[in-house]
């Protein structure tokens, strides 16, 4: 559903928030569907609800003079002014955080690939073109310029033999992750086209299948119901017996999404073909910045199965400024959360931020030589060598990112920074 105002509820809401909600949503993507609005969200108290904020574009999710501007537009009609000005309020987002099309996308025979991404030796994300939508759409998606108009800003992959020619050269590779969007709005039939040649290809170094997916949230019903529900777990049986390891890539942010007797069965389903689960979520700012929140959801996630496997740090995208948790912060929660689960709940990595040269880990906030500092460390990076590698940040209770952290002891850049060119020539030669 797209059309707000058709949404059963919402009449719920006074005019004035419709409104808002119109606004905010003609900048962050906005679709819903029926199991989102009559299971997940309390329509009682939906200003808190968390599934509310997850799902319903809110006016403070735009900074307050893009509202202003954005809803003068709107209340005048002048559709061509309020599409400059959605434009210019995207590009002030930084649709592509961490370097994404900047330094992950691969070349083949002098092409750009951008169906593909590979920052990491291992790891290839596919981003299968038919796949780059979803059931429905989080607020803070980071992935939110795959659902906008600007085809300069998407990712797609439409021919598998792309993916297959490019595996060839690279034998480093061990794990696939598909991703979108969401590659589980697509028929079954569709998906096997972008998996099944993969596996039966001779590829002795591949070893993992991942599948990135919110369907467990927004829409079980594709394990359950859907027409081809059985031929979709018929492809997840079939990657497990190819000798394939199968990892579902589950977002949850909250306990209440794993609440529904539609998901437990779904998950249920899954783990029957021989896939494991594992969970991951970001930190987020109105929503789940409670470690009581973590608790209860790792909790359940063992109880059901699933494997706690990410906390992420909010990405400099977005509404990053309503979603946003400081490091410090961050790091506090999750060891609140950390310390009072048992072991099979401390899988779970974090926080983590997704940044340009890796995935950096906020490990403790340490008194060194009578220095409060912030350490840190690399849990995967685009220098294999730079993999758990400790380096601290002076203590700074305000920062959101990196970028915002300044290095520990009168250091003058952390040791991964290197002047830009050096950067540039490091990243061009990264996978030889």
């Amino acid at each position: 559903m797209r059309n707000l105002r058709d949404i059963p509820y919402i009449n719920n809401l006074s005019e004035e928030e419709i409104f808002n909600i119109e606004v905010a949503a003609r900048v962050c993507p906005f679709k819903t569907n029926n199991y989102v609005v009559e299971k997940l969200i309390d329509w009682e108290n939906y200003a808190d609800d968390p599934l509310f904020l997850l799902n319903f574009p809110q006016k403070n999710m735009l900074l307050p003079h893009f509202f202003d501007e954005l809803s003068d537009d709107v209340r005048m009609g002048n559709e061509e002014r309020i599409k400059t000005t959605v434009r210019k309020i995207h590009y002030s987002m930084n649709p592509h955080p961490a370097g994404q099309l900047k330094y992950n996308v691969p070349t083949l025979n002098g092409k750009k690939l951008k169906g593909l991404q590979h920052k990491y030796h291992e790891t290839v994300l596919v981003f299968p073109k038919r796949g780059q939508t979803c059931h429905a759409y989080c607020t803070f998606c980071f992935r939110w310029p795959q659902f906008t108009g600007y085809s300069e800003l998407k990712m797609g992959l439409s021919d598998v033999n792309v993916l297959l020619e490019y595996l060839k050269y690279h034998p480093e590779v061990t794990d696939l992750l598909y991703t979108g969007g969401d590659p589980l709005v697509m028929k079954a039939s569709t998906l096997e086209e972008f998996i099944l040649p993969v596996i039966e290809a001779d590829l002795p170094g591949l070893q993992n299948i991942r599948i990135g997916s919110r369907v467990l949230t927004y829409w079980p019903y594709r394990f359950l119901t859907d027409k081809d529900s059985k031929e979709l777990l018929g492809l997840f049986t079939r990657i497990v017996r190819s000798g394939k390891h199968l990892a579902f890539m589950a977002h949850f942010n909250h306990p209440k999404e794993l609440e529904t007797e539609e998901v437990q069965e779904a998950i249920a389903r899954i783990r029957e073909t021989g896939a494991e689960i594992r969970t991951q979520s970001p930190l987020l700012r109105n929503i789940n910045d409670d470690p009581d929140i973590w608790i209860q959801m790792w909790h359940k996630q063992v109880e059901l199965g699933c494997i706690p496997y990410y906390m992420f740090v909010v990405r400099d995208t977005g509404a990053q400024h309503y979603f946003g948790v400081p490091l410090v912060e961050a790091y506090e929660i999750y060891r609140e959360a950390f310390k009072a689960v048992s072991g099979l709940a401390r899988t779970v990595r974090g926080p983590s931020m997704s940044a340009t040269p890796g995935k950096i880990m906020i490990t403790g906030t340490p008194e060194i030589r009578g220095e409060k500092v912030i350490a840190l460390t690399m849990i995967q990076a685009r220098n294999p060598d730079w993999v758990l590698k400790p380096f601290f940040a002076e203590y700074n209770r305000s920062a959101y990112w990196i970028d915002d952290l300044t290095p520990a002891f009168d250091k003058e850049y952390f040791f991964f920074e290197k002047p830009e060119m050096e950067f540039e020539y490091f990243i061009k030669n990264l996978f030889g």
